[in-house]
């Protein structure tokens, strides 16, 4: 159902050990044949690429895994559930904007009873059918309630409440970031990864352990969110368990 890769770094960083694999679970080693996506910021800004087709056997993103460097990644590959069709508009990731900054998401799960809220003033709409990309306008929406771009504690509460609240609806990890912070909410299937070598500090967040590292899974409902590579803060919210 869906996976997801996130990178954070203090700087630009060759990801090929984590993207080749990650890329095999888009139809090889995981059940995930339905699109790719990968968004990527370096010192040229944001780049942006995606395709409906399996990550696995997909020339462009080979090529993209192993020639990439970047100090901050979100990708993900795709398990069609809802719609049940790949297509472009419903491919992972998604951009908005908000506050002045452009916002890019992916989730992992299924919430399709999200795609009936309505909001008060919702800063987006959704240019394709997923509930992932509904549940992405409700917390820009949000986070535009509370942002401040000097103060990160307020709009992270509100969002780490409201990821709380769609979760009650089903199945519920996402990542998300405005090119600077990358925000990880682990429902309950999310794993971190934190080191420091000479290319300074990293954290890493991948549905399933990528390698044979020192991966942690994350405690039920937790949010961490993290800036050049630092974790910056970390909340925990009361999201129920998943029914097997």
């Amino acid at each position: 159902m869906c996976e997801l890769f996130g990178y954070s770094g203090q700087h630009d960083r060759d990801l090929a050990r984590w993207l080749l694999p990650f890329r095999q679970r888009g139809g090889g080693t995981g059940d995930n044949p339905d699109g790719w996506g990968v968004a990527a910021w370096n010192q040229d800004g944001a780049r942006l690429v995606k395709s409906p087709e399996p990550g696995h056997t997909s020339a462009q993103f080979a090529t993209l895994a192993t020639t990439l460097r970047a100090r901050l990644v979100l990708a993900h590959v795709r398990k069609a559930r809802h719609p049940p069709v790949p297509g472009m508009l419903n491919t992972h990731p998604f951009a908005h904007a908000c506050c002045q900054r452009e916002w890019v998401f992916a989730h992992n799960g299924l919430v399709p009873e999200v795609i009936e809220w309505q909001a008060r003033a919702p800063v987006c709409q959704p240019l394709g059918d997923t509930d992932s990309e509904h549940a992405f306008c409700h917390l820009l929406t949000a986070i535009a309630e509370r942002y401040d771009a000097r103060d990160h504690q307020p709009w992270l509460r509100h969002l780490a409440a409201l990821a709380e609240e769609i979760a009650e609806l089903g199945k519920f990890n996402f990542l998300l970031t405005d090119g600077r912070v990358l925000v990880a909410y682990g429902h309950d299937r999310l794993h971190h990864l934190e080191f420091a070598d000479a290319q300074g500090a990293a954290a890493l967040i991948a549905t399933e352990p990528l390698t044979d590292q020192a991966w942690q899974p994350f405690v039920p409902g937790e949010l961490r969110v993290y800036e050049d590579g630092a974790l910056l803060a970390r909340l925990l919210t009361e999201a129920p368990a998943v029914q097997s």
